[in-house]
């Protein structure tokens, strides 16, 4: 992948307290290797903490918060699992209609391991195809989306991939996906 091929993109990053540490943490670094500008958004807050599995994490900064930044700021959005991170923001009403104002704007997004759970929340998977951790199954299908068990999984400019050991492949296909010709007309 060319090293500048998300040049003047500008990726949004949701998280919260509770994220899978590498699950944002690589993500970020491959997205600005390719050259794109990301945003840590959150609820609050000036930092927010990691996680490593269940041990306590590293704290990153929050550049911009629900209530300052709308979808049309950014080209693509990625969404970091963690068990505790995607559960908090799936119960805002903000997080909700910001993942979803990616999806009406037929927006890139790449979400990760529980990541998917904000996905279900908005209300967004019906008839489409994708993984995750593999206790989101019932969750995807009850949406009306279709889970399968594979590495990384692309439908209609959604990322997917299920566990940190995944993310060499989810950060391939989210960099393939978001620097694809039909979404560099928003940078």
């Amino acid at each position: 992948m060319p090293k500048n091929s998300l040049q003047g993109i500008r990726v949004a990053i949701l998280a919260t307290d509770g994220f899978e540490y590498v699950e944002l943490a690589e993500p970020r670094k491959a997205l600005e290797e390719a050259g794109a500008n990301t945003v840590i958004v959150s609820l609050q807050g000036e930092k927010i903490q990691g996680w490593n599995h269940d041990k306590p994490g590293d704290f990153v900064h929050v550049a911009a918060t629900l209530d300052t930044v709308e979808a049309e700021d950014f080209d693509a959005l990625v969404l970091p699992g963690g068990v505790r991170n995607p559960d908090i923001l799936r119960t805002s009403p903000e997080a909700v209609h910001f993942v979803r104002q990616f999806f009406d704007a037929n927006k890139p997004v790449a979400a990760i391991c529980h990541g998917p759970w904000l996905l279900v929340e908005a209300g967004v998977l019906n008839g489409r195809r994708l993984t995750s951790w593999p206790s989101l199954k019932t969750d995807i299908a009850n949406a009306g989306g279709q889970w399968t068990d594979e590495e990384v999984v692309i439908d209609r400019s959604l990322v997917t991939s299920r566990k940190p050991a995944d993310i060499p492949a989810f950060n391939q296909a989210m960099i393939e996906e978001f620097s694809a010709k039909e979404h560099l007309q928003h940078a």
